[in-house]
C-alpha cells in the first residue's frame, strides 16, 4: 500500500509540473483548474485508504486486546485445574493457553507492522495535501498575475498617445462629416421650401424696376 500511494503520489505530481512547464503560457488557469482537480481526487483516494488503515489498526486492536484476554483467562484456569488435580482440564486449558499466547504474538507483531505503515501512509498523505495546497497557491498567484497583465494590457490602450489620438481624430473627422451632411440637409430643404416665394418676389421687384425705368 506504502508502495502505491508513492506511486500516486510521484506521478501526479509529475504530470502536474510537467503539463503547467509545458502549457502555463498558453492557458495557465484552465489546466491548472483541471490538474487540481484530478489531484484533489487522488488525494481524497489516498485519504480513504488511510482511513481504511485506521480501521484495519483498529480491528487488529481489538483481535490484540481479546487473545491478551483469553490467553491470560486460559492460564488462569490452567492454575486452578493443576491445583484441584484436574489433569484434563488443566491439559485442555494449558493447551488453550498456549494457543491463545500464541495468538498474541502474532497479532501483537502485526499490529507494530500496521501501525508502521499507517505512520508511513499519514506523512506521505500529508505530504500530497502539502503539494496540493502549494498548487491552490500557485493558481492564486497566476491568476493574479493574469488578471494584472490583461488590466495592464486594456490601460495601456486607453493610456497609449498615438492610440487614442488616432482614435479621436478619426472621431472627430467622422462628427464634422455627419454634421456637414445635416447642414447640407438642411439647407437643402430650406431652398425647396423658399424658392418659390423667392424667385416671385424677385420676379415683382424686376418688374418694378423695369416700369421705373420707362
Amino acid at each position: 500500500m506504502t508502495n502505491l500511494l508513492t506511486r500516486i503520489k510521484d506521478t501526479i505530481m509529475a504530470d502536474l509540473h510537467a503539463a503547467v512547464d509545458q502549457k502555463e503560457k498558453q492557458n495557465p488557469i484552465s489546466l491548472l483548474n483541471q490538474y487540481l482537480r484530478q489531484c484533489e481526487q487522488e488525494t481524497e483516494k489516498v485519504r480513504k485508504l488511510v482511513e481504511r488503515q485506521y480501521a484495519l489498526k483498529d480491528e487488529f486492536t481489538r483481535e490484540y486486546s481479546q487473545a491478551v484476554e483469553l490467553a491470560e483467562k486460559r492460564k488462569y484456569q490452567a492454575e486452578i485445574a493443576s491445583k484441584a488435580g484436574e489433569t484434563e482440564l488443566y491439559e485442555f486449558a494449558a493447551a488453550e493457553h498456549q494457543q491463545y499466547s500464541g495468538r498474541v504474538d502474532r497479532l501483537g507483531a502485526s499490529l507494530e507492522q500496521v501501525k508502521g505503515q499507517l505512520g508511513e501512509l499519514e506523512r506521505k498523505y500529508e505530504e500530497m495535501k502539502h503539494k496540493l495546497k502549494d498548487m491552490q497557491i500557485r493558481r492564486l498567484e497566476l491568476m493574479g498575475r493574469e488578471n494584472v497583465t490583461r488590466a495592464n494590457h486594456r490601460m495601456n490602450q486607453v493610456l497609449d498617445s498615438n492610440h487614442t489620438a488616432g482614435n479621436a481624430n478619426a472621431r472627430f473627422q467622422e462628427i464634422d462629416s455627419y454634421l456637414d451632411r445635416l447642414d447640407h440637409q438642411a439647407k437643402s430643404s430650406y431652398y425647396r421650401d423658399t424658392i418659390d416665394t423667392k424667385i416671385a418676389q424677385l420676379e415683382k421687384e424686376l418688374k418694378l424696376e423695369e416700369s421705373k425705368s420707362i
